[in-house]
């Protein structure tokens, strides 16, 4: 077997280097030669007091360890493959409150509520006023003189408007939602100038608007989703801190993730203009799939090793860090004809950008689905000559591929 030629020291949870580019030629070079790698980390830089963790690359095998939570455990160290180095693990283990870094049984019963949210019968109700949204998301930025930023004025704003939608948040406080998200998930990002201890506070003012929000609705309920999860305990709902923490994830899994997706599947678009005029044309059913595999907004999470097991012919140690790297999966040639070039017409499409499956499958997927559609319908409509202004300015982070700002013009 060829060993891989990464240099020393290489560590595909860098944040400096997601900041330049996901590195797809080092993934590409692990999954032929070792598709499963120890990476050494020194200094505690992960933040985990250990010496480093593996690297799981194929698909085959990033699926294996998605499926199987009773060898590869989400709970002991959470799915966060990278904290800062000053991390107290008090804090770590308080995570483990967030339905993403549960096993089962909990995982089971906590999620089983939580999906009630997003039956398709509930994301139906949505799909009308979503699109009412997208549409005057889009004029709202057609209207702006010069360039603008992509981000700020289209990306981020329906996945906010749909979480409002979904639990009963005003639409006038999601620009707070917005605030607390970035800074939550922006720690590696000196731009942010923001501090763990800033980020810690964020989480908190989310749990606690949260925590408001669901006593307020079991004095009173309403006809919304909050009530129907936390209005009876006793039948099964969510206490408050629970429901407080499931919409803190949905801060980061409902907004972060959709607002990248379609920032990346934009410039994918504008980057690739035979797509965009075949999406103009066509609107096929396929895009959204196609955009998520593409962008990976999630590029890895990891589990930890519950036994000693063997993954890929290294054998992996209880206790082992092991990190499942989505956006190699997803270029994985094995699964994909083409695995580098963007096609919204590909189907079928088994990516790994809502995770392996298992356990832990993205609860959102249909939503996130349904918002990437009706927004690039409504910029197919409104705004078919959007052209790119700049390179994307891309977010400094361990472990999400993220755009902070791209400058786009309708003129």
């Amino acid at each position: 077997m060829p060993c891989p030629a990464l240099p020393d020291g290489f560590d595909f949870t860098d944040p400096d280097l997601l900041q330049h580019h996901v590195p797809m030629a080092e993934f590409a070079e692990l999954r032929v030669a070792e598709p499963v790698r120890w990476i050494p980390q020194t200094g505690n830089v992960a933040g985990f007091q250990d010496e480093g963790y593996w690297a799981v690359t194929r698909h085959a095998d990033v699926k294996y360890v998605s499926t199987h939570p009773e060898i590869f455990s989400s709970y002991l160290n959470t799915a966060i493959i990278r904290f800062n180095e000053h991390i107290e693990r008090d804090s770590i283990d308080a995570q483990r409150l967030i339905l993403l870094n549960m096993d089962p049984p909990e995982h089971t019963r906590v999620r089983q509520i939580v999906q009630r949210g997003f039956t398709p019968r509930a994301i139906r109700a949505l799909e009308g006023r979503l699109r009412e949204r997208a549409t005057a998301i889009v004029d709202r930025a057609r209207a702006q003189d010069g360039s603008f930023d992509f981000v700020t004025s289209i990306a981020s704003e329906l996945p906010l408007q749909a979480i409002a939608e979904l639990i009963g948040v005003p639409q006038e406080d999601r620009s707070r939602i917005f605030d607390w998200s970035n800074k939550m998930i922006g720690y590696d990002d000196p731009e942010f100038a923001i501090t763990a201890e800033v980020g810690q506070q964020s989480a908190a003012e989310i749990l606690a608007y949260a925590m408001n929000m669901a006593a307020e609705r079991k004095q009173c309920p309403a006809r919304d989703i909050v009530s129907t999860l936390v209005a009876a305990e006793n039948e099964g709902n969510l206490n408050s801190d629970e429901f407080g923490f499931f919409v803190l994830m949905l801060a980061v899994a409902g907004n972060e993730t959709t607002r990248n997706a379609t920032t990346h599947g934009m410039h994918a678009f504008l980057t690739h203009p035979d797509q965009w005029e075949l999406y103009k044309r066509e609107r096929p059913g396929t895009a959204a799939e196609e955009i998520v595999r593409w962008a990976t907004p999630v590029v890895a999470f990891q589990r930890t090793a519950t036994q000693d097991t063997e993954l890929g012919g290294k054998t992996i140690r209880k206790g082992d860090r092991v990190g499942i790297f989505y956006a190699s999966a997803n270029r994985d040639p094995e699964v994909f004809e083409r695995p580098d070039e963007f096609d919204v017409t590909r189907d079928p499409n088994p990516h790994l950008g809502f995770g392996g499956g298992g356990p832990h499958f993205c609860l959102g997927k249909s939503l996130a689905v349904l918002e990437i559609n009706l927004i690039f319908n409504a910029i197919a409509d409104a705004l078919p000559d959007l052209r790119l202004v700049d390179d994307p300015r891309r977010l400094r982070s361990a472990w999400i591929n993220g755009v902070k700002e791209l400058r786009v013009s309708a003129r």
